[in-house]
């Protein structure tokens, strides 16, 4: 697989958004687009798809698009159902429709066939099969039951309707179509929003062992770092790559930076000086012959750009709190929250000056806890307090307290008439809203835009204690970093969900962790709540052992091993076997003195079923071989 564009560019209008676009992903390669938000990366994505949208470049280079073996796309941009009310595994299935169609086709066919003897019927049939073994027809049933399953799904969720799963799991169902469609290049434009911890970590190594070649957009630092071997990075219009991880990407950009820029100062000096010999000595007879030497010498250099500077605006601001809190922030004791039922309950006390950083699957109560505490759902059972002077300010994820038919500065004098004109646009304006920006209506701004404006309202309020629902959601990563280094500086007490590990393990001193039904209370900071789950799984996996211990008698590892190899080189031999004696039959099936007997179509087709039944029988029993002989290893 190949996919090479040379000199391209992407116009909408007289607008240039990419104006050179020399952009390579070839066999397995697992590469990233990063950037700004605005700066392109969708639209690289869109054009990769649609080479429509490219034209001629500003480069010297002829404009091409050069593909090898790529036959398919696969883009998952952003959840979207054609209807709500079908089942996940409805929805699934049309990946298979083909297939499927197939199916009923062969089966309608084999009826046909014991009335009709034809040889033009046995043949349609013989097709029909053909096709469906090139579709592994026999295998799609359990590859998406597999899927289904790694991505956290129980049976009975595959019957419910789309409109009953969150965010996050609708997310998991595309992608769960999307890897099933086996796309040659698979392209995925922020991947991990809406995806809890446990599930990117496992995207991780997925995609990291992927068959084929992938581009991800993403802003999730640590994610990246840990599949991709190749960046493009888009900024001012340029698009420059880098081989390497994440990490790689940061310091190599940083070390060309700085080469270009003392390379550019050097040629610079050595230019004036070159002048100044010519400026001196071009009106004297003897020494004019020299003087336009060095003009000569000039004009032959190749000449160094001064490099741009980073593309590093962002919104800043002087936070200062308004009132102090006491030492006692907050105290929950046995909290039970949740809406009808109990999703969780927890106890721990905070105190002045604390990070805490929420962390967990979807759906196991961390927005509801905060939406607990602020008041805006009442607890089941238990008590929360907040100690002496604790102001709050809130982030919801959702932003409801944002009126989408305002504009930006109308929505922010509304809720601060104290201020002057001059004084709201200063405000906005270190939120990265300066001119016009500030009329616009705010049902037009982007999710970062939005973002930025909750946090603008909230921070001036100052308040001691910040709560905070997934901040960095629709953040590019330099407003990420810009959050990061202001709430590490925040002086009053921190409470937060997240799911961006590379966030949380920045900014938090301790952790709440909502996990397997149950919320632990980690004292410290990410590391440690990493070390401490190893600990507790490893405690864990101890105490399964011993339990099985107890309930059989004692097993030598060595025994066991040998005679589990055994066993699965014997299932290995019938399994080959039985498939051999599959495409015996099907073979008989294409014959004349066959297929126009219908009896003993009917019969053959008994037998293939037959075996076709023991065959799963024993891929299923290989499996769970497999899996024991792993566990021993």
């Amino acid at each position: 697989m190949n996919y090479k564009i040379t000199n391209g560019s992407v116009n909408y209008g007289a607008e240039t958004i990419l104006e050179e676009i020399n952009f390579d992903v070839k066999g397995k390669e697992k590469v990233a687009i990063v950037g700004r938000n605005g700066s392109g990366k969708s639209t690289l994505l869109k054009a990769l798809i649609d080479n429509e949208l490219l034209s001629e470049g500003i480069g010297e280079e002829k404009f091409s698009v050069y593909k090898e073996s790529v036959k398919e796309i696969g883009y998952l941009k952003q959840i979207n159902f054609e209807d709500d009310n079908i089942t996940m595994l409805d929805e699934i299935l049309k990946v298979y429709q083909e297939i499927i169609n197939l199916e009923k086709k062969m089966e309608s066919t084999v009826i046909k066939m014991q009335s009709d003897t034809s040889e033009q019927l046995a043949k349609e049939y013989s097709k029909l099969h053909d096709r469906y073994e090139l579709l592994d027809g026999y295998t799609y049933k359990k590859e998406y039951e597999t899927a289904i399953n790694k991505f956290g799904f129980s049976n009975e969720d595959k019957h419910k309707k789309i409109s009953e799963f969150s965010g996050g799991q609708r997310t998991k169902i595309a992608f769960i179509k999307l890897l099933l469609s086996k796309p040659d290049l698979l392209l995925l434009d922020e991947p991990t929003n809406h995806l809890d911890i446990t599930t990117i970590e496992w995207l991780e190594s997925y995609l990291k062992n992927y068959p084929k070649a992938l581009v991800i957009v993403s802003h999730d630092r640590m994610f990246l770092n840990k599949i991709v071997d190749k960046i493009y990075e888009i900024e001012y219009g340029a698009i420059t790559e880098y081989t390497g991880d994440y990490e790689f990407f940061e310091k190599q950009k940083r070390i060309n930076y700085e080469r270009q820029l003392k390379d550019f100062a050097f040629q610079q000096k050595e230019i004036k000086r070159l002048e100044a010999i010519a400026d001196r000595f071009r009106y004297k007879p003897t020494k004019a012959k020299m003087a336009l030497s060095k003009l000569k010498q000039i004009e032959r250099m190749v000449k160094v750009d001064c490099p741009n500077k980073y593309d590093l605006k962002t919104f800043k601001t002087n936070f200062e709190i308004k009132v102090e809190s006491g030492n006692n922030v907050l105290a929950v004791e046995n909290l039970e929250i949740g809406y009808k039922d109990v999703l969780s309950r927890c106890s721990f006390n905070l105190y002045k000056g604390q990070k805490l950083g929420i962390i967990g699957s979807n759906g196991t109560g961390k927005s509801t806890f905060l939406k607990t505490i602020v008041g805006n759902i009442n607890p089941i059972s238990g008590n929360y307090i907040f100690g002496h002077n604790v102001q709050i300010g809130y982030f919801d994820q959702q932003m409801l307290g944002l009126d989408q038919d305002k504009t930006v500065f109308d929505d922010f004098y509304d809720e601060f008439p104290e201020l002057t004109v001059t004084e709201v646009r200063n405000s906005l304006a270190a939120f990265m809203f300066s001119g016009d920006d500030v009329f616009k209506q705010i049902k037009m701004l982007s999710g970062g835009e939005k973002v930025r404006l909750s946090l603008s309202k909230i921070l001036k309020r100052g308040p001691n204690l910040l709560i905070l629902d997934e901040p960095t959601n629709h953040m590019d990563i330099i407003g990420k970093e810009s959050l990061e280094d202001m709430l590490k500086t925040y002086m009053g007490t921190l409470i937060f969900v997240s799911h961006d590990r590379f966030f949380v393990k920045k900014i938090a001193d301790s952790i709440l962790s909502f996990e397997n039904g149950k919320v632990t209370y980690y004292p410290y900071g990410y590391e440690y709540y990493l070390e401490k789950r190893s600990e507790e799984t490893s405690i864990q996996i101890q105490e399964e052992k011993s339990k099985k211990a107890k309930n059989q008698s004692y097993i030598n590892p060595l025994k066991e091993k040998e005679k589990l190899e055994r066993k699965i080189k014997k299932l290995e031999e019938e399994i080959c076997k039985k498939e051999e004696e599959i495409a015996i039959f099907q073979a008989e099936l294409t014959k004349e003195e066959i297929y126009s007997d219908y009896i003993k179509v009917g019969e053959i087709q008994e037998k293939i079923d037959f075996l076709k039944s023991e065959l799963e029988n024993s891929m299923n029993s290989w499996e769970e071989c497999q899996e024991n002989l792993e566990k021993l290893i």
